[in-house]
Protein backbone atom coordinates (compact mmCIF):
# COMPACT_ATOMS: atom_id res chain seq x y z
CA UNK A 1 0.00 0.00 0.00
CA UNK A 2 1.28 3.37 -1.31
CA UNK A 3 0.10 6.68 1.06
CA UNK A 4 1.21 10.01 -0.10
CA UNK A 5 2.18 11.76 3.04
CA UNK A 6 4.72 14.44 4.94
CA UNK A 7 6.20 14.68 7.98
CA UNK A 8 5.35 16.94 11.01
CA UNK A 9 7.38 17.34 14.50
CA UNK A 10 5.12 16.18 17.00
CA UNK A 11 5.35 19.08 19.78
CA UNK A 12 1.94 17.90 22.05
CA UNK A 13 4.16 17.58 25.26
CA UNK A 14 0.69 15.21 26.46
CA UNK A 15 1.45 12.72 23.58
CA UNK A 16 5.28 12.68 23.94
CA UNK A 17 4.28 12.09 27.80
CA UNK A 18 2.41 8.88 26.53
CA UNK A 19 5.02 7.80 24.22
CA UNK A 20 7.39 8.15 26.97
CA UNK A 21 5.34 6.24 29.20
CA UNK A 22 4.96 3.36 26.53
CA UNK A 23 8.67 2.94 25.99
CA UNK A 24 9.80 3.44 30.28
CA UNK A 25 6.78 0.07 30.08
CA UNK A 26 7.56 -1.83 27.55
CA UNK A 27 11.56 -1.51 28.15
CA UNK A 28 11.54 -1.62 32.04
CA UNK A 29 13.65 -4.61 32.36
CA UNK A 30 16.24 -3.35 30.85
CA UNK A 31 16.96 -0.90 33.17
CA UNK A 32 17.69 3.07 32.92
CA UNK A 33 20.57 3.09 31.02
CA UNK A 34 19.06 1.86 28.20
CA UNK A 35 15.51 3.33 28.79
CA UNK A 36 16.83 7.22 29.96
CA UNK A 37 18.18 7.94 26.22
CA UNK A 38 15.59 6.42 24.34
CA UNK A 39 13.28 9.33 26.30
CA UNK A 40 15.87 11.80 26.25
CA UNK A 41 14.50 15.38 25.43
CA UNK A 42 16.51 15.08 22.23
CA UNK A 43 15.17 12.18 21.50
CA UNK A 44 11.87 13.81 21.42
CA UNK A 45 13.13 16.15 18.53
CA UNK A 46 12.82 13.13 16.41
CA UNK A 47 8.99 12.14 17.05
CA UNK A 48 7.31 12.28 13.77
CA UNK A 49 4.13 12.36 12.66
CA UNK A 50 2.72 10.76 9.44
CA UNK A 51 0.20 13.13 8.47
CA UNK A 52 -2.08 12.34 5.12
CA UNK A 53 -1.20 15.22 1.92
Amino acid sequence: MDKDVMFVEEDSPALNDRIDAAYRTKYARFGPSYVDPMVADGARAATLKLVPR
